[in-house]
C-alpha cells in the first residue's frame, strides 16, 4: 500500500473518532508523528503498516458513536492532551529542526568532554549515564571524546530515553562506536530517573520488565548496523509510552532495558555487562542536559531528577547539569511577541540549594559547584550563513530562527495559535536578526561532585 493511501486511512479514522493524528500514532505504533512523516513522503515498514491497519480494524466505530465509543486508553490520552496542551519535548519537527540548525548539541558535548579531565575511572570500566539521550547526538560525541581520552578503558554507558523514535535515532549512531571502541557496553532504557541508573523498576512494575541482551557478532560497523536494525520490530512493540492522566507527562507502558555489546568482547566485559536484578550505579560521569521542562516546579526538578542522579554517582563521580538560561537575542524575540513572559523560573543557584536540602545529611558527601557566570553561562548559535543576513532575510531563515526561539523558550502551542495567525512573529524575528546580525542562545551549567 502506498504511503498516501495509508495516510488517508489514518485521516479517515481520526475524523470518525474525533482523536488527533498524533494520538492515533502513539496508540497504534508509539509514534506521535507517524501521520506527519507520511504526509512528508516518508515510507513505513510492512510491520508498521500492519499494526496501523490492525488498530483501525480493531477500534472501528460508527461516526455517530465517536468519540464516546473510543477505547479507554484513547480517551485517557486525548483528555490528558487537552489538559496539558502541547509539550515542547514531544514536538518532533521543532526538535529536529532545532537540533540540525543550531550548535547547541556540539557545544554541550564539548563542555561535557572537558569534564573528562577530572575523571579517574576505576576498574572494571568508566561508567557514563546520559539522563536524556534524545537523538543520541551528545551521547555519541561524548563517547568519541571518552575514547580519545581513555582509549584502553572499557566503557559502560546507560542512556535513558522514553521516546522510541529517539531511541531509534540513538541506535543509528552506535555502530561506529562499537567499531572504534570494542570494549563498550551500551544500555538504553525507558525507566524513570529513580530507576534507570540501577536498571531496576519499582516493585509493582518489575514483573513486566522487558530485558533484552544483545551480543553483536562481527567486527565492522556495517555488521553491527545490520544487527541493530533487526531490533526495530521488537523495540517498536515494547517501547511504548502513554500520557499520564495525573501529571500530563509521558510514562512508559512497560519497563524496557536493552543491553548491547560485542560478542568477541564478552569475556573481557564480563564484570561490566549488567545482569537483571544485580546492577550497580556508581557512575563516573552523569550528563543531565535539559532533563526537565523549564516550567516544572523546583521540587519536581530536584526530587524527581537531580537527587536520584546525584545518588547514582560513584566516588569522584561528576553530575553535569545544563539547562536554558535566557537573557539572549532568542529571548528578545519572545519578549517582543509576549512581553513579560519568563519561562526560566529556576537558576542553577536555587536548584543546587534545593538539592543540598533534599539530600539532607548525605549532602556532606557532595560538592555543589555553581561557578561564576563567566564560566557557567555559555552561548550556542543558530547556524546562519553570513550571506543570508547580508540583504533581505529569507523566509526560511526567519522560520528557522523563530522555531529555535520558541523551542529554546519551551513555548507551548496554546500560546502560538493567535500569534501565528496574525504573522507578527515574522517581523519580530527579522528585527532581532537585523539588530544582532546573528541569533544565539544561552545555557547554564552546574556540577555536583561526590567526594572520593
Amino acid at each position: 500500500m502506498p504511503a498516501d493511501a495509508l495516510l488517508r486511512e489514518i485521516q479517515g479514522f481520526c475524523r470518525r473518532t474525533g482523536i488527533a493524528e498524533s494520538t492515533f500514532g502513539r496508540l497504534a505504533v508509539n509514534d506521535g508523528k507517524l501521520a506527519a512523516r507520511l504526509r512528508a513522503g516518508a515510507g513505513v515498514t510492512a510491520a508498521t503498516r500492519e499494526k496501523v491497519q490492525a488498530y483501525i480494524r480493531d477500534h472501528a466505530v460508527p461516526a455517530a458513536d465517536a468519540p464516546a465509543a473510543l477505547p479507554q486508553a484513547a480517551r485517557e490520552v486525548a483528555a490528558a492532551e487537552l489538559r496539558s496542551g502541547f509539550r515542547f519535548f514531544d514536538n518532533r519537527q521543532k526538535y529536529l529542526l532545532f537540533v540540525t540548525s543550531s550548535s547547541e548539541k556540539a557545544v554541550i558535548a564539548n563542555r561535557i568532554a572537558a569534564e573528562l579531565a577530572h575523571i579517574e575511572p576505576r576498574p572494571p570500566a568508566l561508567r557514563l549515564f546520559d539522563a536524556g539521550a534524545g537523538d543520541g547526538t551528545v551521547l555519541a560525541r561524548v563517547m568519541r571524546a571518552t575514547h580519545a581520552t581513555f582509549p584502553e578503558a572499557p566503557l559502560y554507558v546507560v542512556g535513558k530515553e522514553i521516546s522510541w523514535e529517539d531511541v531509534r535515532l540513538t541506535l543509528d549512531k552506535l555502530p561506529d562506536r562499537f567499531a572504534e571502541h570494542p570494549a563498550t557496553v551500551v544500555v538504553l532504557t525507558n525507566l524513570t530517573y529513580a530507576e534507570a541508573p540501577w536498571l531496576t523498576p519499582g516493585a509493582s512494575r518489575a514483573q513486566n520488565l522487558v530485558w533484552k541482551d544483545v551480543a553483536l557478532s562481527g567486527s565492522s560497523a556495517r555488521a553491527f548496523e545490520q544487527q541493530i536494525n533487526e531490533l526495530e520490530p521488537l523495540l517498536s512493540e515494547v517501547w511504548r509510552a502513554r500520557v499520564s492522566p495525573e501529571s500530563g507527562v509521558p510514562v512508559y507502558d512497560r519497563p524496557v532495558v536493552l543491553v548491547l555489546y560485542r560478542a568477541d568482547q564478552r569475556f573481557v566485559l564480563g564484570p561490566v555487562i549488567p545482569r537483571q536484578g544485580r546492577t550497580a550505579a556508581d557512575f563516573d560521569l552523569v550528563l543531565a542536559s535539559q532533563p526537565y521542562s523549564a516550567r516544572s516546579s523546583e521540587g519536581f526538578k530536584v526530587r524527581r531528577v537531580l537527587a536520584p542522579l546525584a545518588r547514582a554517582l560513584g566516588p569522584g563521580g561528576r553530575l553535569v547539569g545544563i539547562h536554558s538560561y535566557g537573557r539572549d537575542p532568542g529571548m528578545e524575540i519572545i519578549h517582543d511577541v509576549w512581553p513579560g513572559l519568563s519561562p526560566f523560573r529556576d537558576d542553577r543557584h536555587s536548584l543546587l540549594k534545593a538539592l543540598r536540602k533534599e539530600l539532607g545529611e548525605a549532602a556532606r558527601d557532595f560538592q555543589f559547584q555553581a561557578g561564576a557566570d563567566a564560566k557557567a553561562v555559555f552561548r550556542y548559535d543558530l547556524n546562519i550563513l553570513p550571506a543570508e543576513l547580508a540583504g533581505e532575510i529569507g523566509t526560511s531563515t526567519r522560520l528557522a530562527a523563530w522555531n529555535a526561539a520558541i523551542y529554546a523558550a519551551q513555548i507551548e502551542d496554546d500560546l502560538l495559535a493567535d500569534i501565528v495567525r496574525d504573522g507578527r512573529y515574522i517581523e519580530a524575528t527579522a528585527a532581532v536578526l537585523r539588530k544582532h546580525g546573528a541569533l544565539w542562545f544561552n545555557d547554564e551549567q552546574f556540577v555536583v561532585v561526590r567526594r572520593r
